[in-house]
């Protein structure tokens, strides 16, 4: 399972995450980063369309397009925009009009999932997983919509670390990994480093990362055929 550090917020984040998987979004980006990119092991592009809700500023889909065009053939994957509120027909003609891997959100219609698997495989094999904040609370949605993703699709989970657990998820992002750096500064006998050498610490805490053990997928199979009975 891969771990991707998003958005450098400067130029220390962006130069201690060189040869680390990185999200950049595009709500996030600075020009300063374009020097960057080189050196990060692999980048995974994303509209940045969480930092709606929060801001309230909405996302240009053809500037979007037009930025992410040029690193198109050298990132693993670029994600559509998508709207997380809920208007799934909007999500659906965003992919349409500027490109990039489909989304299945716990607001979207259950019956909508097969048509975004159709989508995944014209967009090179990803389809994305996300959750309406807040995230907590959603593991039985998680499973069930896991269980039915078809192994041969690349499934990243959206801010999803909590539910790393689970079988099927072959990636996801960490939304917050500069900030527990500065958790790590408070903590007993750690005052004395400094914010570059905390933000060291959390990155090799994700590049030595394991995924913990995840329940053996016969399991599942027998759970949600126990449920269908």
């Amino acid at each position: 399972m891969r771990v991707y550090l998003a958005s450098p917020g400067n130029q220390l984040h962006a130069h201690l995450v060189q040869e680390q998987p990185v999200l950049m979004s595009f709500a996030a980006w600075k020009p300063f980063l374009a020097q960057y990119m080189p050196t990060w092991d692999r980048v995974l592009i994303d509209s940045g369309a969480f930092s709606e809700i929060n801001s309230g500023t909405a996302i240009d889909g053809s500037a979007y397009r037009d930025w992410y065009t040029p690193y198109e053939d050298r990132v693993d994957a670029v994600a559509g925009l998508d709207n997380i509120s809920g208007d799934w027909q909007q999500s659906l003609r965003n992919y349409e009009r500027y490109g990039g891997f489909p989304t299945f959100h716990d607001t979207d219609p259950p019956e909508l999932l097969p048509d975004l698997i159709d989508i995944a495989r014209e967009r090179g094999n990803w389809i994305g997983l996300g959750l309406k904040p807040p995230r907590e609370g959603k593991e039985d949605f998680v499973r069930r919509t896991l269980y039915r993703m078809p192994h041969d699709l690349h499934v990243h989970g959206w801010a999803l670390r909590r539910y790393r657990h689970l079988s099927r998820l072959d990636s996801m992002d960490s939304t917050n990994w500069w900030r527990d750096a500065m958790k790590i500064r408070t903590m007993p006998l750690m005052d004395h480093l400094s914010y570059g050498e905390a933000l060291e610490i959390i990155i090799k805490r994700y590049a030595r990362w394991q995924p913990p053990e995840v329940q053996e997928q016969e399991e599942q199979i027998s759970l949600f055929s126990q449920e269908a009975n």
